[in-house]
């Protein structure tokens, strides 16, 4: 039997539905877990299996026989914990059947299967009674159901019928509480991924239209790395405040609500951001807790546990509004039964008032540029490379074509003086956006948009003009790897019999990248656990290679590298071009060498990226914004992921240049990809 999955195709710049085994996303959804993250992350165990015994003492000192009850159960690594810490019987609940498998398993492997019952359903599927799932119900309720925004996996839900059909009155929960913290920030760099900003282009100045300026954007929690954000890239406006807690032990509610924290503005500015995380107290004395606040907000930073299944999260207001220090400044938080969102409110307004509903993108510039294209719009820098690129090449009578999609280049290229601007966009919400912008700015028949694709494009849909300069970023929102964006090539080769004999164009080429790094963090999301706080799981990481090994071990993945610090190893090598300024060649383009290391390190994997080359003088990096430091650091594009290429296991570097990184590269132009494999040579 096969199945249908989604696949990024550079050849038409779309998802392709391709058939796979059937096995395939199951292997897929298996490999890019992050139980292994999870496990990796010795402060969460450690923290777990604290709260764990301390309930589990405090049952026992009533006399009664402890029962637990582990949701979202996962290795069944809780259950374990909570054997070892003198349990009586525990049922383990995992609705993912592989990692239920593999539960069963692990706790066979442990001695544990007699005391250990796993479940595979959802919780709220299972039945208590003699012919039930449970035969009584549980007085210790153990849980790992939280997310970056802590309740965006169905937590509360979770919680409330737990109590209602799971457990006894007066259970133990670990962990006993949440507590949700937030800061009221004005931040340019961070609000320069919610909102377009003005861009100056030849003395023009571009304005964003009003809709997008009023639009509450998109509802979806940002989440990142906030411990890469400096503290320098904003400025608070008000202390971290205690929004609102979540008490586990007792009956939770799903409902909506809504809390709100009042404090004197410490500094006056533009409220923008709402920096937020949480934090769980494993015991009701709250003795021990596990913190998701970032490194800079922490007593002990130089200590700060590193993990990626949880991160902090970044809400943008509905719009800015401007503070006065000391002025009384209130801050709500609102929730539905999966997800935040923040408002400034009125002093007097009730803290048990529900705000509105949950804020929601009704200018479509949200739905059609994702927060980091939005960054990248907003990169002054950037647009004035691509400004000066087209100054450089646009004559009185150019006729131009672009092909990015929602890009502004050819607004760009008519307020440069080109005769004649073309835009392809596929997409309606795109034509309509780009509609937008041009009315705003009383350019409405500046620029034709249509919505062809590039091989059906006509002389005719030209009216009449060849092309002299065929443009792009190159930007699609198809492309998931730096690679996928040489549709660009692929468009070029649609339209040749369009271009005029003397056409420009940019970018000219492209060059992929690589250089052998030793990441900081990142390599725990790949590496095998073994045995994590004594318990033997090597079983879920044979589960997780041969997923690997089905495909994934063999691919690059996506990844925001300016989150993840990284050292290079070596010098980044060019290792791959593109000629745009010739077709698509029909035969593969096969590249092979060697890099010598030059620092002393641990090799993780390798890292891609494209620059693309706009002019002679002028090109545009994807990856790195700076030269590598003499220490090997690595400062990344914000805006675009780079591609990562993970090595099975990590291998030592001594850096004296007699060890290589070997590299095998083949573009395949009849489905736009590289293949690629990566080792280390000895001598």
């Amino acid at each position: 039997m096969k199945t249908f999955c989604g696949r990024a195709n550079a050849t038409t710049g779309a998802l392709d539905w391709v058939e796979e085994s059937e096995e395939y996303d199951y292997h897929q959804e298996i490999a890019r877990s992050c139980y292994a993250d999870m496990l990796h992350d010795k402060d969460r165990n450690e923290k777990y299996f604290q709260g764990i015994r301390a309930a589990v003492s405090r049952v026992k000192a009533r006399g009664e026989r402890v029962v637990v009850l582990d949701i979202g159960a996962g290795t069944g690594l809780l259950s374990m914990m909570a054997m070892t810490a003198g349990a009586d019987f525990c049922y383990a609940i995992e609705v993912f059947k592989p990692m239920a498998q593999a539960a069963v398993r692990i706790v066979e492997r442990n001695g544990f299967s007699d005391k250990i019952k796993v479940i595979n359903k959802h919780s709220t599927e299972v039945t208590v009674g003699p012919d039930g799932d449970m035969h009584e119900r549980a007085n210790i309720l153990v849980t790992e159901l939280f997310d970056t925004e802590l309740i965006g996996e169905g937590a509360l839900p979770s919680y409330e019928h737990a109590h209602m059909h799971l457990v006894q009155v007066g259970c133990e929960a670990v962990p006993h509480r949440a507590t949700i913290y937030a800061q009221l920030v004005e931040s340019d760099m961070l609000w320069k991924w919610s909102q377009i900003q003005p861009i100056e282009v030849d003395g023009h100045r571009l304005q964003p239209p009003p809709s997008v300026v009023k639009c509450a954007g998109v509802p979806s929690v940002c989440d990142i790395q906030l411990s890469q954000v400096s503290p320098r890239s904003f400025t608070p406006l008000g202390p971290i405040c205690t929004m609102f807690r979540v008490d586990f032990s007792k009956p939770v509610s799903s409902a909506a609500g809504s809390y709100t924290a009042q404090f004197k503005a410490q500094s006056s500015g533009r409220a923008q951001v709402v920096l937020s995380w949480w934090d769980i107290d494993m015991d009701p004395d709250g003795n021990i807790v596990c913190t998701m606040a970032p490194s800079w907000a922490c007593s002990k930073p130089q200590s700060y546990p590193w993990r990626d299944h949880w991160m902090q999260s970044v809400y943008f207001l509905p719009a800015e509004k401007n503070v006065a220090k000391e002025e009384e400044t209130s801050l709500t938080v609102s929730h539905d039964d999966y997800s935040l969102w923040y408002s400034l409110t009125d002093s007097q307004q009730s803290d048990t008032k529900v705000t509105s509903f949950r804020p929601c993108c009704t200018c479509q510039a949200h739905l059609v540029w994702t927060r980091p294209r939005f960054g990248e719009l907003n990169d002054e820098q950037r647009t004035e490379s691509y400004v000066n690129a087209l100054r450089n090449i646009l004559k009185p009578d150019s006729v131009c074509l672009s092909v990015s999609d929602g890009s502004l280049l050819p607004i760009f290229a008519h307020l440069l003086g080109a005769r004649k601007v073309f835009s392809l966009e596929n997409s309606g919400m795109a034509r309509r956006l780009i509609d937008q912008v041009l009315q705003a700015n009383s350019l409405k028949h500046a620029v034709q948009i249509l919505g062809i694709r590039p091989e059906q494009l006509s002389l005719n849909d030209l009216e009449g003009n060849q092309i002299s300069v065929l443009m792009a970023e190159p930007y699609f929102s198809t492309s998931l790897l730096p690679w996928h964006s040489l549709y660009f090539w692929y468009c070029r080769t649609a339209v040749a019999q369009l271009l005029h004999p003397n056409a420009t164009i940019l970018p000219s080429a492209g060059t992929l990248y690589i250089v052998a790094v030793e990441f900081q963090d990142l390599w725990r999301i790949r590496a095998p656990c073994g045995t994590c706080e004594g318990f033997d799981v090597s079983p879920m990481d044979e589960m997780i290679q041969r997923s690997l090994d089905f495909r994934e071990s063999w691919e690059a993945e996506p990844h925001p590298l300016w989150e993840y610090p990284c050292r290079a190893l070596a010098k980044p090598r060019p290792v791959m071009t593109f000629d745009f300024t010739q077709c698509v060649p029909e035969q593969p383009i096969n590249k092979q060498g060697t890099v010598p290391f030059t620092r002393r390190g641990c090799c993780h994997g390798v890292v891609l990226w494209m620059e693309y080359q706009l002019t002679d003088d002028i090109t545009v990096n994807m990856g790195l914004t700076k030269p590598v430091n003499e220490e090997g650091a690595c400062e990344w594009n914000p805006h675009r992921k780079q591609g990562v290429f993970f090595f099975r296991s990590a291998d030592e570097i001594s850096g004296d240049e007699r060890e290589y990184l070997s590299y095998s590269l083949t573009f395949e132009p009849n489905i736009g990809d590289i293949k690629m494999d990566f080792s280390v040579i000895r001598p």
